[in-house]
Protein backbone atom coordinates (compact mmCIF):
# COMPACT_ATOMS: atom_id res chain seq x y z
CA UNK A 1 0.00 0.00 0.00
CA UNK A 2 1.39 3.22 -0.40
CA UNK A 3 1.28 5.89 2.31
CA UNK A 4 -0.14 9.27 1.85
CA UNK A 5 0.69 12.11 3.48
CA UNK A 6 -2.97 13.41 4.66
CA UNK A 7 -3.51 10.54 5.91
CA UNK A 8 0.25 9.51 7.08
CA UNK A 9 -0.68 8.17 10.69
CA UNK A 10 -3.46 6.34 9.42
CA UNK A 11 -2.26 4.51 6.38
CA UNK A 12 1.30 3.54 8.76
CA UNK A 13 -0.70 1.68 10.96
CA UNK A 14 -2.60 0.24 8.79
CA UNK A 15 0.36 -1.07 7.31
CA UNK A 16 2.20 -2.05 10.37
CA UNK A 17 -1.16 -4.86 11.02
CA UNK A 18 -0.76 -5.86 7.42
CA UNK A 19 3.05 -6.64 7.97
CA UNK A 20 2.35 -8.37 11.53
CA UNK A 21 0.72 -11.35 9.20
CA UNK A 22 1.90 -10.78 5.62
CA UNK A 23 5.62 -9.82 4.32
CA UNK A 24 5.85 -11.90 1.29
CA UNK A 25 8.04 -9.09 -0.61
CA UNK A 26 10.48 -8.92 2.96
CA UNK A 27 10.74 -13.16 2.27
CA UNK A 28 11.30 -12.95 -1.21
CA UNK A 29 13.84 -10.68 -1.21
CA UNK A 30 15.67 -12.09 1.63
CA UNK A 31 15.77 -15.18 -0.53
CA UNK A 32 18.35 -13.48 -3.15
CA UNK A 33 20.29 -11.99 -0.53
CA UNK A 34 21.28 -15.63 0.64
CA UNK A 35 21.48 -16.86 -2.62
CA UNK A 36 24.20 -13.92 -3.50
CA UNK A 37 25.83 -15.63 -0.26
CA UNK A 38 26.53 -18.95 -1.85
CA UNK A 39 27.98 -17.95 -5.55
CA UNK A 40 31.40 -16.56 -4.59
CA UNK A 41 31.31 -13.05 -5.85
CA UNK A 42 31.64 -9.73 -3.74
CA UNK A 43 28.39 -7.37 -2.97
CA UNK A 44 28.77 -3.83 -0.96
CA UNK A 45 28.21 -4.44 2.25
CA UNK A 46 26.67 -8.19 2.42
CA UNK A 47 30.21 -9.50 2.50
CA UNK A 48 32.47 -6.08 2.29
CA UNK A 49 33.40 -3.93 4.29
CA UNK A 50 31.69 -0.08 4.31
CA UNK A 51 32.40 3.36 2.41
CA UNK A 52 36.22 3.93 1.54
CA UNK A 53 36.02 -0.08 2.88
CA UNK A 54 34.07 -1.18 0.05
CA UNK A 55 37.08 -3.49 -1.42
CA UNK A 56 37.38 -5.35 1.62
CA UNK A 57 35.93 -8.66 1.42
CA UNK A 58 34.93 -10.37 4.90
CA UNK A 59 34.97 -14.00 5.68
CA UNK A 60 32.18 -15.87 5.86
CA UNK A 61 31.94 -16.58 9.89
CA UNK A 62 32.57 -12.92 10.41
CA UNK A 63 29.54 -11.56 8.65
CA UNK A 64 27.24 -11.37 11.44
CA UNK A 65 29.94 -9.51 13.45
CA UNK A 66 30.30 -7.07 10.35
CA UNK A 67 27.07 -6.39 10.54
CA UNK A 68 26.74 -5.34 14.64
CA UNK A 69 29.93 -3.56 14.35
CA UNK A 70 28.43 -1.58 11.85
CA UNK A 71 25.03 -0.62 14.31
CA UNK A 72 27.62 0.31 17.07
CA UNK A 73 30.30 1.68 15.26
CA UNK A 74 27.94 4.34 13.64
CA UNK A 75 25.51 5.49 16.43
CA UNK A 76 27.69 8.47 17.48
CA UNK A 77 24.84 10.99 16.96
CA UNK A 78 25.08 13.81 19.10
CA UNK A 79 22.33 16.76 21.00
CA UNK A 80 18.99 16.95 21.50
CA UNK A 81 16.58 13.83 21.33
CA UNK A 82 14.42 13.67 18.17
CA UNK A 83 10.72 14.56 19.35
CA UNK A 84 9.32 11.30 20.04
CA UNK A 85 6.49 11.49 17.34
CA UNK A 86 8.97 12.01 14.78
CA UNK A 87 11.05 9.10 16.01
CA UNK A 88 7.83 7.14 16.15
CA UNK A 89 7.39 8.27 12.67
CA UNK A 90 10.99 7.60 11.49
CA UNK A 91 10.22 4.06 12.89
CA UNK A 92 7.45 3.10 10.76
CA UNK A 93 8.69 4.59 7.80
CA UNK A 94 12.38 2.38 7.86
CA UNK A 95 9.38 0.01 8.30
CA UNK A 96 7.28 0.59 5.52
CA UNK A 97 10.89 0.77 3.38
CA UNK A 98 12.03 -2.32 3.82
CA UNK A 99 8.73 -3.90 3.80
CA UNK A 100 8.48 -2.76 -0.16
CA UNK A 101 10.84 -5.85 -0.57
CA UNK A 102 14.36 -4.94 -1.75
CA UNK A 103 16.53 -4.83 1.00
CA UNK A 104 16.84 -7.83 1.67
CA UNK A 105 16.97 -7.56 5.87
CA UNK A 106 16.36 -10.90 7.61
CA UNK A 107 12.99 -11.93 8.97
CA UNK A 108 14.05 -12.10 12.07
CA UNK A 109 15.13 -8.93 12.14
CA UNK A 110 12.34 -7.24 10.40
CA UNK A 111 9.49 -8.89 12.49
CA UNK A 112 11.22 -7.84 15.57
CA UNK A 113 10.98 -3.96 14.33
CA UNK A 114 7.19 -4.12 13.41
CA UNK A 115 6.97 -5.66 16.95
CA UNK A 116 8.63 -2.69 18.56
CA UNK A 117 6.11 -0.40 16.49
CA UNK A 118 3.34 -1.84 17.94
CA UNK A 119 4.46 -2.17 21.45
CA UNK A 120 4.85 1.57 21.14
CA UNK A 121 8.39 1.35 21.90
CA UNK A 122 10.22 4.67 20.41
CA UNK A 123 14.46 4.46 20.55
CA UNK A 124 15.69 7.74 21.92
CA UNK A 125 18.08 9.01 18.96
CA UNK A 126 20.35 12.41 18.73
CA UNK A 127 19.11 14.95 16.70
CA UNK A 128 22.47 15.76 15.18
CA UNK A 129 25.19 13.60 13.43
CA UNK A 130 23.88 13.01 9.70
CA UNK A 131 25.20 14.42 6.79
CA UNK A 132 22.12 13.55 5.00
CA UNK A 133 23.74 10.96 1.93
CA UNK A 134 24.65 7.40 2.88
CA UNK A 135 21.72 7.47 4.57
CA UNK A 136 21.02 8.82 7.90
CA UNK A 137 23.96 6.69 9.34
CA UNK A 138 24.11 7.78 12.71
CA UNK A 139 20.60 8.75 13.23
CA UNK A 140 19.54 5.64 12.25
CA UNK A 141 22.47 3.46 14.06
CA UNK A 142 20.45 4.79 17.06
CA UNK A 143 17.13 3.65 16.35
CA UNK A 144 18.44 -0.08 15.49
CA UNK A 145 20.40 0.06 18.68
CA UNK A 146 17.19 -1.56 20.86
CA UNK A 147 17.38 -4.18 18.25
CA UNK A 148 20.81 -5.34 20.13
CA UNK A 149 19.68 -4.75 23.37
CA UNK A 150 21.54 -1.51 23.14
CA UNK A 151 20.42 2.32 23.92
CA UNK A 152 17.56 3.80 25.71
CA UNK A 153 13.71 3.41 24.43
CA UNK A 154 10.76 5.56 25.33
CA UNK A 155 8.34 2.60 26.56
CA UNK A 156 4.37 3.62 26.09
CA UNK A 157 4.19 5.32 29.36
CA UNK A 158 6.76 8.07 27.90
CA UNK A 159 9.43 6.61 30.72
CA UNK A 160 12.70 6.91 28.84
CA UNK A 161 14.19 2.97 29.91
CA UNK A 162 17.24 0.80 29.12
CA UNK A 163 16.57 -1.19 25.88
CA UNK A 164 18.16 -4.34 27.64
CA UNK A 165 15.79 -3.80 30.78
CA UNK A 166 12.44 -3.52 28.20
CA UNK A 167 13.62 -6.89 26.36
CA UNK A 168 14.51 -8.70 29.92
CA UNK A 169 10.73 -7.29 31.24
CA UNK A 170 9.33 -9.23 28.24
CA UNK A 171 11.18 -12.40 28.15
CA UNK A 172 13.45 -11.39 24.99
CA UNK A 173 16.69 -11.72 24.01
CA UNK A 174 18.91 -9.33 21.96
CA UNK A 175 18.55 -9.95 17.41
CA UNK A 176 21.40 -11.31 16.03
CA UNK A 177 21.79 -9.14 12.61
CA UNK A 178 22.29 -11.72 9.62
CA UNK A 179 24.38 -10.46 6.67
CA UNK A 180 23.17 -7.22 5.05
CA UNK A 181 20.94 -6.30 7.68
CA UNK A 182 22.97 -3.62 9.79
CA UNK A 183 23.36 -2.00 6.44
CA UNK A 184 19.83 -2.47 5.55
CA UNK A 185 19.06 -0.52 8.94
CA UNK A 186 21.29 2.46 8.56
CA UNK A 187 20.89 3.05 4.99
CA UNK A 188 18.05 5.40 4.05
CA UNK A 189 16.32 8.89 4.60
CA UNK A 190 14.00 7.77 7.30
CA UNK A 191 15.37 10.79 9.03
CA UNK A 192 14.84 13.38 6.84
CA UNK A 193 11.86 12.55 5.78
CA UNK A 194 10.32 12.02 8.91
CA UNK A 195 11.17 15.72 9.87
CA UNK A 196 9.69 16.45 6.51
CA UNK A 197 6.64 14.58 6.79
CA UNK A 198 5.43 15.56 10.21
CA UNK A 199 6.24 19.06 9.19
CA UNK A 200 4.52 19.44 5.94
CA UNK A 201 1.77 17.79 6.98
CA UNK A 202 0.91 20.71 9.76
CA UNK A 203 2.01 23.10 7.25
CA UNK A 204 -0.68 21.96 4.20
CA UNK A 205 -3.03 22.65 7.50
CA UNK A 206 -1.68 25.75 8.95
CA UNK A 207 -2.08 27.62 5.28
CA UNK A 208 -5.97 27.86 6.11
CA UNK A 209 -5.52 29.63 9.61
CA UNK A 210 -3.07 32.50 7.73
CA UNK A 211 -6.29 32.77 5.37
CA UNK A 212 -8.47 33.05 8.29
CA UNK A 213 -6.21 35.41 10.40
CA UNK A 214 -5.38 37.49 7.22
CA UNK A 215 -9.30 37.80 6.97
CA UNK A 216 -9.60 38.85 10.73
CA UNK A 217 -6.98 41.36 10.56
CA UNK A 218 -8.39 43.05 7.55
CA UNK A 219 -11.87 43.19 9.09
CA UNK A 220 -10.30 44.82 12.09
CA UNK A 221 -8.49 47.25 9.61
CA UNK A 222 -11.32 47.95 7.41
CA UNK A 223 -9.29 46.72 4.46
CA UNK A 224 -10.34 46.56 1.33
CA UNK A 225 -12.20 43.53 -0.17
CA UNK A 226 -11.80 44.90 -3.93
CA UNK A 227 -8.05 43.50 -4.47
CA UNK A 228 -9.95 39.82 -4.01
CA UNK A 229 -12.39 40.25 -6.91
CA UNK A 230 -11.93 37.16 -8.62
CA UNK A 231 -11.42 39.17 -12.00
CA UNK A 232 -8.17 40.38 -10.67
CA UNK A 233 -6.48 36.75 -10.00
CA UNK A 234 -7.79 35.54 -13.03
CA UNK A 235 -5.49 37.68 -15.03
CA UNK A 236 -2.30 36.32 -13.20
CA UNK A 237 -3.91 32.60 -12.80
CA UNK A 238 -1.42 31.14 -10.05
CA UNK A 239 -3.51 28.20 -8.62
CA UNK A 240 -2.31 29.41 -4.63
CA UNK A 241 -3.53 33.03 -5.30
CA UNK A 242 -6.56 31.84 -6.74
CA UNK A 243 -7.24 29.47 -3.70
CA UNK A 244 -6.52 32.28 -1.39
CA UNK A 245 -8.52 34.79 -2.54
CA UNK A 246 -11.71 32.69 -2.93
CA UNK A 247 -11.03 31.59 0.77
CA UNK A 248 -10.81 35.58 1.82
CA UNK A 249 -13.95 36.35 -0.13
CA UNK A 250 -16.03 33.30 1.71
CA UNK A 251 -14.49 34.62 5.37
CA UNK A 252 -15.71 38.18 4.29
CA UNK A 253 -19.25 37.23 3.07
CA UNK A 254 -22.12 39.04 4.86
CA UNK A 255 -19.47 41.41 6.91
CA UNK A 256 -21.25 44.38 8.44
CA UNK A 257 -17.86 46.07 9.18
CA UNK A 258 -17.19 45.98 4.85
CA UNK A 259 -20.65 47.65 4.15
CA UNK A 260 -20.03 50.73 6.62
CA UNK A 261 -16.67 51.68 4.70
CA UNK A 262 -17.98 50.79 1.58
CA UNK A 263 -17.48 54.42 0.02
CA UNK A 264 -14.95 55.77 2.37
CA UNK A 265 -12.78 56.96 -0.39
CA UNK A 266 -9.87 54.99 0.78
CA UNK A 267 -7.63 54.16 -2.20
CA UNK A 268 -5.67 51.52 -1.65
CA UNK A 269 -4.23 49.18 1.73
CA UNK A 270 -0.80 48.61 2.51
CA UNK A 271 0.75 45.21 0.63
CA UNK A 272 0.15 43.18 4.39
CA UNK A 273 -3.23 43.37 3.50
CA UNK A 274 -3.67 43.97 -0.43
CA UNK A 275 -1.14 41.52 -1.35
CA UNK A 276 -2.29 38.55 0.82
CA UNK A 277 -3.12 36.17 -2.19
CA UNK A 278 -0.02 36.72 -4.26
CA UNK A 279 1.83 36.17 -0.64
CA UNK A 280 0.11 33.50 0.93
CA UNK A 281 -0.70 31.78 -2.26
CA UNK A 282 2.98 31.66 -3.66
CA UNK A 283 3.99 29.75 0.09
CA UNK A 284 0.45 27.55 -1.12
CA UNK A 285 1.90 26.36 -4.14
CA UNK A 286 5.38 25.61 -2.66
CA UNK A 287 4.35 23.64 0.06
CA UNK A 288 2.35 21.61 -2.26
CA UNK A 289 4.92 21.06 -4.39
CA UNK A 290 7.28 20.37 -1.12
CA UNK A 291 4.45 17.87 -0.22
CA UNK A 292 4.97 16.31 -3.48
CA UNK A 293 8.30 15.48 -2.97
CA UNK A 294 7.66 14.34 0.28
CA UNK A 295 4.80 11.94 -0.90
CA UNK A 296 7.29 10.58 -3.16
CA UNK A 297 9.93 9.47 -0.76
CA UNK A 298 7.27 7.75 1.93
CA UNK A 299 6.86 5.36 -1.26
CA UNK A 300 10.60 4.76 -2.07
CA UNK A 301 13.16 2.33 -1.22
CA UNK A 302 16.03 4.49 -0.31
CA UNK A 303 19.01 1.61 1.21
CA UNK A 304 21.76 0.37 -0.58
CA UNK A 305 22.51 -1.67 -2.39
CA UNK A 306 18.72 -2.64 -3.57
CA UNK A 307 17.80 -6.80 -3.67
CA UNK A 308 16.31 -7.43 -7.13
CA UNK A 309 14.88 -10.49 -8.70
CA UNK A 310 17.97 -10.90 -11.03
CA UNK A 311 20.65 -8.96 -9.54
CA UNK A 312 21.92 -6.80 -6.70
CA UNK A 313 22.95 -3.32 -7.73
CA UNK A 314 24.13 -0.23 -5.39
CA UNK A 315 23.50 2.74 -6.30
CA UNK A 316 22.52 6.38 -4.69
CA UNK A 317 19.14 6.18 -3.24
CA UNK A 318 20.11 7.38 -0.01
CA UNK A 319 21.44 11.10 -1.26
CA UNK A 320 19.04 12.93 0.42
CA UNK A 321 19.29 15.68 -2.09
CA UNK A 322 15.42 15.80 -3.03
CA UNK A 323 14.76 16.11 0.54
CA UNK A 324 16.97 18.96 1.48
CA UNK A 325 16.13 21.32 -1.43
CA UNK A 326 11.99 20.67 -1.25
CA UNK A 327 12.23 21.02 3.09
CA UNK A 328 14.82 24.21 2.55
CA UNK A 329 12.25 25.86 -0.32
CA UNK A 330 9.28 24.76 2.76
CA UNK A 331 11.08 26.62 5.47
CA UNK A 332 11.06 29.76 2.75
CA UNK A 333 7.58 29.32 2.07
CA UNK A 334 6.60 28.96 6.30
CA UNK A 335 8.75 31.99 6.94
CA UNK A 336 7.32 34.45 4.74
CA UNK A 337 3.85 33.22 6.45
CA UNK A 338 5.08 34.53 9.77
CA UNK A 339 6.46 37.43 8.02
CA UNK A 340 3.78 38.83 6.40
CA UNK A 341 1.92 38.18 9.81
CA UNK A 342 3.99 39.91 11.71
CA UNK A 343 3.25 43.04 9.59
CA UNK A 344 -0.29 42.90 9.88
CA UNK A 345 -0.11 42.70 13.76
CA UNK A 346 2.09 46.33 13.47
CA UNK A 347 -0.51 47.64 11.91
CA UNK A 348 -3.02 46.54 14.25
CA UNK A 349 -0.98 48.18 16.64
CA UNK A 350 -1.10 52.06 15.14
CA UNK A 351 -4.09 52.65 15.87
CA UNK A 352 -6.19 53.34 12.13
CA UNK A 353 -9.38 53.83 11.71
CA UNK A 354 -10.67 54.21 15.03
CA UNK A 355 -8.40 51.40 16.56
CA UNK A 356 -7.26 52.46 20.17
CA UNK A 357 -3.00 52.83 19.69
CA UNK A 358 -1.48 49.01 21.37
CA UNK A 359 -4.97 48.20 21.46
CA UNK A 360 -6.22 49.64 24.91
CA UNK A 361 -7.86 52.43 25.77
CA UNK A 362 -5.91 53.82 28.22
CA UNK A 363 -2.20 53.71 27.66
CA UNK A 364 1.24 55.34 29.50
CA UNK A 365 0.38 53.09 32.45
CA UNK A 366 -0.80 50.28 30.34
CA UNK A 367 1.69 49.04 27.28
CA UNK A 368 -1.00 46.87 25.53
CA UNK A 369 -0.04 45.04 22.67
CA UNK A 370 3.49 46.34 22.50
CA UNK A 371 5.30 43.32 23.55
CA UNK A 372 3.28 40.66 21.79
CA UNK A 373 4.55 42.21 18.68
CA UNK A 374 8.29 42.11 19.60
CA UNK A 375 8.11 38.43 20.05
CA UNK A 376 6.70 38.48 16.76
CA UNK A 377 9.80 40.74 14.89
CA UNK A 378 12.27 38.08 16.92
CA UNK A 379 10.80 35.35 15.40
CA UNK A 380 10.48 36.38 11.68
CA UNK A 381 14.36 37.21 12.40
CA UNK A 382 15.18 34.31 13.44
CA UNK A 383 13.51 32.62 10.48
CA UNK A 384 15.46 34.80 8.41
CA UNK A 385 18.70 33.08 9.58
CA UNK A 386 17.07 29.43 9.62
CA UNK A 387 16.30 29.81 6.43
CA UNK A 388 19.54 29.85 4.73
CA UNK A 389 19.74 26.76 2.71
CA UNK A 390 21.45 24.06 4.07
CA UNK A 391 20.92 21.68 0.72
CA UNK A 392 23.96 24.43 -0.93
CA UNK A 393 26.70 22.77 1.35
CA UNK A 394 28.39 19.58 1.17
CA UNK A 395 31.59 18.69 3.31
CA UNK A 396 33.24 15.04 1.83
CA UNK A 397 33.07 12.38 4.22
CA UNK A 398 34.38 8.62 4.45
CA UNK A 399 38.18 9.65 3.49
CA UNK A 400 36.13 10.93 0.36
CA UNK A 401 34.68 8.38 -1.03
CA UNK A 402 31.37 10.14 -0.25
CA UNK A 403 32.20 13.15 -1.55
CA UNK A 404 29.15 14.99 -1.98
CA UNK A 405 26.40 15.02 0.42
CA UNK A 406 22.99 17.00 1.04
CA UNK A 407 22.99 17.93 4.49
CA UNK A 408 19.44 17.23 4.50
CA UNK A 409 19.44 16.62 8.32
CA UNK A 410 20.03 20.17 8.70
CA UNK A 411 17.43 21.39 6.90
CA UNK A 412 15.24 18.89 8.94
CA UNK A 413 16.00 20.25 11.92
CA UNK A 414 15.64 24.01 10.45
CA UNK A 415 12.04 23.10 8.98
CA UNK A 416 10.69 22.18 12.80
CA UNK A 417 11.88 25.14 14.32
CA UNK A 418 10.45 27.37 11.37
CA UNK A 419 7.46 25.87 11.14
CA UNK A 420 7.20 26.22 15.45
CA UNK A 421 7.99 29.91 15.28
CA UNK A 422 5.60 30.39 12.64
CA UNK A 423 2.94 29.06 14.56
CA UNK A 424 3.31 31.31 16.83
CA UNK A 425 3.72 34.45 15.18
CA UNK A 426 0.54 33.28 13.70
CA UNK A 427 -0.72 32.93 17.14
CA UNK A 428 0.62 36.76 18.18
CA UNK A 429 -1.96 37.96 15.27
CA UNK A 430 -4.82 35.97 16.30
CA UNK A 431 -4.57 37.65 19.65
CA UNK A 432 -3.92 40.67 18.71
CA UNK A 433 -6.94 40.46 15.60
CA UNK A 434 -9.58 39.41 18.42
CA UNK A 435 -8.71 42.36 20.44
CA UNK A 436 -8.76 44.74 17.42
CA UNK A 437 -12.36 43.07 16.30
CA UNK A 438 -13.90 44.21 19.63
CA UNK A 439 -13.46 47.50 19.09
CA UNK A 440 -15.81 47.38 16.07
CA UNK A 441 -18.63 46.16 17.90
CA UNK A 442 -21.17 45.77 17.50
CA UNK A 443 -21.10 46.06 13.53
CA UNK A 444 -20.38 42.42 12.81
CA UNK A 445 -17.14 41.12 10.67
CA UNK A 446 -18.02 38.21 7.87
CA UNK A 447 -19.62 35.04 8.64
CA UNK A 448 -16.52 32.99 8.77
CA UNK A 449 -14.80 35.64 10.83
CA UNK A 450 -17.35 36.04 12.94
CA UNK A 451 -17.60 32.23 14.11
CA UNK A 452 -13.62 32.22 14.64
CA UNK A 453 -13.91 35.06 16.51
CA UNK A 454 -16.39 33.82 18.80
CA UNK A 455 -14.59 30.49 18.77
CA UNK A 456 -11.53 32.62 20.50
CA UNK A 457 -13.31 35.06 22.73
CA UNK A 458 -14.77 31.18 24.82
CA UNK A 459 -10.97 30.86 25.27
CA UNK A 460 -9.66 34.02 25.58
CA UNK A 461 -11.39 36.81 27.05
CA UNK A 462 -10.79 40.69 25.63
CA UNK A 463 -8.21 43.13 27.48
CA UNK A 464 -9.04 46.30 29.34
CA UNK A 465 -5.40 46.53 30.89
CA UNK A 466 -1.93 45.01 31.45
CA UNK A 467 -2.02 41.60 32.49
CA UNK A 468 0.04 38.07 32.12
CA UNK A 469 -0.63 37.99 28.19
CA UNK A 470 1.68 34.24 27.87
CA UNK A 471 -0.94 32.36 29.55
CA UNK A 472 -3.89 33.71 26.58
CA UNK A 473 -0.61 33.61 24.23
CA UNK A 474 -0.36 29.64 24.69
CA UNK A 475 -4.13 28.94 24.35
CA UNK A 476 -3.61 30.80 20.72
CA UNK A 477 -0.93 28.60 20.30
CA UNK A 478 -2.71 26.00 20.93
CA UNK A 479 -5.38 27.03 19.30
CA UNK A 480 -3.13 27.59 15.77
CA UNK A 481 -1.43 23.98 16.38
CA UNK A 482 -3.89 22.06 16.50
CA UNK A 483 -5.88 23.96 13.37
CA UNK A 484 -8.70 24.68 15.49
CA UNK A 485 -10.52 27.68 13.34
CA UNK A 486 -10.45 25.66 9.87
CA UNK A 487 -12.42 23.25 12.47
CA UNK A 488 -14.83 25.91 13.14
CA UNK A 489 -15.30 26.79 9.55
CA UNK A 490 -15.74 23.80 8.63
CA UNK A 491 -17.97 22.82 11.03
CA UNK A 492 -20.45 25.95 9.96
CA UNK A 493 -20.20 24.41 6.52
CA UNK A 494 -18.15 27.16 4.86
CA UNK A 495 -16.03 25.85 2.12
CA UNK A 496 -11.72 26.61 2.11
CA UNK A 497 -9.53 25.19 -0.34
Amino acid sequence: MNLRLSHLYQDLDERMAMLAKHRDEVVQSRVQVERALQDGSSYYGINTGFGILAGTRIPSDQLEKLQENLIRSHAVGVGDPIPKPITRLMLGLKIHSLALGYSGISTATFDRLVWMYQQGWVPVVPSQGSVGASGDLAPLAHLSLPLLGLGEVWSSDDRVVSAASLLDAVGLTPVRLSAKDGLSLINGTQMMLAYGAYVLEKALQLLKTADILAAMSLEALQGSIKPFDERVHRVRPHPGQLQVARNIRQLLAHSEILESHRFCGKVQDPYCLRCVPQVHGASRDALHYCANVIETELNSVTDNPLVFEDAILSGGNFHGQPLALAMDFAAIALAELASISERRTYLLLEGHDGLPTLLMRETGINSGFMIPQYTAAALVSENKVLCHPASVDTIPTSLGQEDHVSMGSVSALKLLKVLQNTEHVLAIELLTACQALDFRHPLLPGRGVAHCHAYVRQRVPHATEDYLVQNDLRTCVHIVHEHRLPEVIRDHHIDLN
